[in-house]
């Protein structure tokens, strides 16, 4: 059995590809990149038919962050010329997800720079989620903060959260490389925090920072072994200002193999498609949706989306269809203990918490039945895009923060 048939054939049983089978879909050639997105995108069909969730981001305070992270255009000492305020009061925030909510989206994600909430920050939170369901209970409502206290996922959970985001973004060897004023210890330790509370957890990666294959890799087993119902997948955006400015080494081509690699490895899991796909997808955005069943409707945090509507044309050419409300985005197996503490007791067959077949079969070496080489080298370094492409990269001047009407 050739290597895509193999990933799939795990796929469907929700068990765990080897660490050199991961390795070899990101080293497949981009003449064969259209049979890896047709290999992914039966076990996305499988698990989640042609839905695709709409998820909106509302940024409540944005700026003077005090950490360090390289990649983000809110960090100490950035220069990007982004929006800078302080919290949005619960009103101001509610009209914001209201408006991402009659778009489309079925998920709000509240976000806040910062090393992580105070006491007072989380009331603040609390009431602001508080008036969102009170417009609409069916919304979903998210919150990012960044690392949690003791106690704090518990009143965020009380306060009518259904779920927390904390990303672990690239993998425990090289963290440091992007990060020095907090840990990866510290982002896993938040994940846990939320699990422990009865949060879904959500929790992704960032690409193109430079990183290896194998750092690729790492980070997405490690994220399986968390076990997040929710993994966005971000495509570094190099905002002028940050120390990432200059690091444009993704292709359209590539992120079709990230975002493949992710499903084979998390099969049931809520793959998004987050930040930086309308830079490095580009016109190749509505094949990726073979391979995730999620993503954000409009503006991201200080960057500018493509239109909304031009979002649901998308979704609708491709022949998908926005999720409903009333519909349970995960499949049964994994909703049915999405509140009740996690995600972690999944049934047999390896659910996306454990390592089902990690120790099996050595991986794929040989040319497979589809024409694909797939290879697994000790290193991969990522092909650069002939052209950055800053002409895609817009700070956002809309929406939360400021008077003009939001992107949804």
């Amino acid at each position: 059995m050739d290597l895509l048939n193999t990933l799939v054939d795990k796929g469907l049983r929700r068990e765990s590809p080897t660490r050199e089978e991961a390795l070899a879909v990101l080293a497949t050639s981009d003449d064969d990149v259209l049979d890896v997105v047709a290999a992914a995108g039966k076990v996305r069909r499988h698990w989640f038919g042609r839905r695709v969730k709409l998820n909106y981001l509302v940024n409540l305070k944005s700026g003077l962050c005090p950490e360090d992270c390289s990649y983000c255009s809110q960090r100490l000492g950035s220069k990007a010329e982004i929006l800078k305020y302080t919290w949005l009061k619960p009103d101001q925030a509610s009209a914001a997800a209201a408006a991402g909510v009659s778009g489309g989206a079925k998920r709000v994600c509240l976000v806040a720079s910062g090393r992580g909430p105070t006491d007072r920050d989380v009331d603040r939170v609390s009431d602001t989620i508080r008036a969102i369901k009170e417009q609409d209970e069916s919304v979903e409502v998210c919150a990012c903060l960044g690392l949690l206290s003791d106690g704090q996922a518990e009143r965020l959970r009380e306060a009518g959260a259904d779920a927390y985001n904390h990303n672990l973004n690239t993998s425990e060897s090289t963290y440091g490389d992007i990060t020095t004023t907090h840990t990866y210890a510290d982002r896993v330790d938040t994940v846990n925090k939320a699990h422990a509370a009865g949060l879904s957890a959500c929790s992704g990666l960032i690409a193109g920072m430079g990183e290896s294959d194998e750092d690729l890799v790492d980070v997405v087993f490690a994220l399986r072994e968390l076990d997040p119902d929710s993994v966005p997948v971000n495509f570094l955006i190099p905002m002028e200002g940050t120390p990432l400015a200059k690091e444009w080494h993704l292709t359209p081509q590539r992120c079709l193999r990230i975002l493949a690699m992710t499903r084979f490895v998390c099969p049931d899991v809520e793959v998004r498609i987050a930040g930086g796909r309308e830079v490095h997808l580009r016109t190749m955005q509505p094949v990726a949706l073979h391979l995730a069943n999620s993503i954000f409707l409009g503006d991201y945090l200080t960057s500018e989306g493509q239109a909304g509507h031009t979002d649901l044309e998308m979704i609708a050419d491709a022949g998908f269809e926005v999720e409903g409300a009333g519909e349970v985005t995960l499949p049964e197996h994994r909703a049915s203990v999405v509140r009740g503490g996690g995600c972690g007791s999944h049934e047999g067959g390896g659910g996306c918490g454990s390592h089902a077949g990690a120790d099996g079969d050595s991986g794929c070496g040989a040319h497979t039945g589809d024409g694909v080489c797939a290879p697994a080298p000790a290193s991969t370094a990522p092909r650069p895009s002939e052209e950055p492409r800053t002409d895609l990269v817009a700070v956002r001047r809309r929406g939360a923060g400021t008077d003009l009407a939001p992107n949804a």
